[in-house]
């Protein structure tokens, strides 16, 4: 298939109308396709936030006394706040073989195309069952999923099998890093600049420990440990955000810096993080205190996943390879709700169209042809299930 059909495009610009940026609810989408499955016979279970104001959306087409594949996305995206978009973001456009708006490639394409074959999944006759699941808030940290996990986890029968649908541009990944992400507030102890002796600088033990990390990562960029099928092919060590102080000639007192480890599959990330604390409490702390007694360290966590690991020939990934054409499979940096998948038991790969080189870009886009691919794929898959 070199075009895709009318129903995916159509699907897709349905679906790039809401607004579900992770600040946002998703339950007017999740609703509309709540609604949508209905129409097609297909009954829904959603899986709620602690407020009620997101929710997951599980559904299964075909058979339910067995486990069957799982094709599993996110419905929300990131913002746009300060991007130069060229087009409406939430308005699909359509331009030189591209489908152009937020989410396009991140991800809602993939779900799209699953949601445009519910009526081909629902006529075939499938001996094997093909599930649905939709999560909310993956971008800020894999979070909403595991509320879905967590429902699945002690049921008799659950997906045999899971094909994230994220941007791999239709090649089959079979290991992604894990991602532990933390805030260090630092204390210290203001007073005026020309007796800077008498304060505790928070700005300059936060630099100190920014320094710290960043030597962390030039060593596993120059000693591993290193894997190839990786870019990079090591841990990789990042401080985003820092903020502290309130004018040059006040010693600051507080400062906040947000860093995170993407590790490869076998690393221990609480090693690194407790490396880095013991850096912190041994090397700067007593200097602090021996100035004043209240200065210190607050460590606080943003977000964790796990990396995914599944083996080369794990019949999901054989399963995956099939559908696409491909010979061979992958590994990428970025992480996905399939790490933590994994570690519930369910095989997982990630398999999807776009380029993550698109993804939380202004002017994100999808080529057309990424569409087909992905129709294609979930045409074959109808077809083995239902042999």
């Amino acid at each position: 298939m070199t075009q895709p059909s009318a129903d995916a495009i159509r699907m897709i610009e349905r679906l790039i109308a809401f607004d579900t940026t992770s600040r946002n609810s998703n339950l007017e989408l999740i609703r509309w396709i709540e609604g949508y499955l209905s129409e097609h016979g297909v009954a829904s279970e959603l899986f709620f936030d602690d407020d009620g104001r997101k929710a997951n959306l599980f559904a299964t087409i075909g058979p339910t006394d067995r486990g069957g594949v799982m094709l599993s996305g996110h419905t929300d995206v990131v913002p746009i706040d300060g991007q130069e978009w060229s087009t409406d973001a939430f308005r699909v456009v359509e331009k030189d073989g591209r489908l152009y708006g937020r989410g396009t490639t991140d991800m809602k394409s993939f779900v799209a195309v699953a949601l445009a074959m519910v009526p081909r999944f629902t006529k075939a006759r499938l001996h094997t069952p093909i599930h649905l699941a939709f999560s909310y808030d993956e971008e800020v940290g894999c979070l909403g999923v595991r509320k879905m996990i967590a429902g699945l986890a002690d049921r008799p029968i659950r997906p045999e099998a899971c094909i994230v649908g994220e941007p791999t541009e239709m090649q089959v990944i079979v290991g992604h890093k894990g991602k532990l992400s933390y805030r260090c507030h630092v204390r210290g102890f203001e007073c005026h600049s020309s007796i800077c002796h008498t304060g505790v600088n928070a700005v300059e033990a936060a630099a100190e420990v920014v320094a710290y990390l960043k030597g962390m990562v030039r060593r596993f960029r120059d000693e591993g440990p290193h894997d190839p099928a990786f870019d990079p092919p090591y841990t990789s060590v990042h401080t985003g955000l820092i903020q502290g102080g309130t004018a040059l000639n006040i010693v600051p007192k507080d400062c906040w810096f947000d860093f995170e480890f993407r590790y490869l599959p076998g690393t221990d990330p609480r090693a690194l993080l407790a490396e880095v604390q013991n850096y912190a409490e041994t090397q700067l702390l007593p200097e602090m205190r021996a100035v004043r007694t209240d200065t210190g360290f607050t460590w606080t966590e943003l977000s964790e996943f796990p990396g995914l690991g599944t083996a080369d020939d794990a019949p999901v990934a054989d399963l995956a390879r099939t559908l696409s054409g491909a010979n061979r499979s992958g590994k990428v940096a970025f992480g996905t709700e399939a790490g933590l998948f994994e570690a519930a038991g369910i095989p997982t790969v990630v398999c999807g169209p776009g380029s993550i080189d698109q993804a939380h870009k202004p002017d994100e886009f999808i080529a057309i042809s990424q569409v087909a691919a992905c129709e294609t794929f979930l045409e074959r898959l109808t077809e083995r299930l239902s042999a």
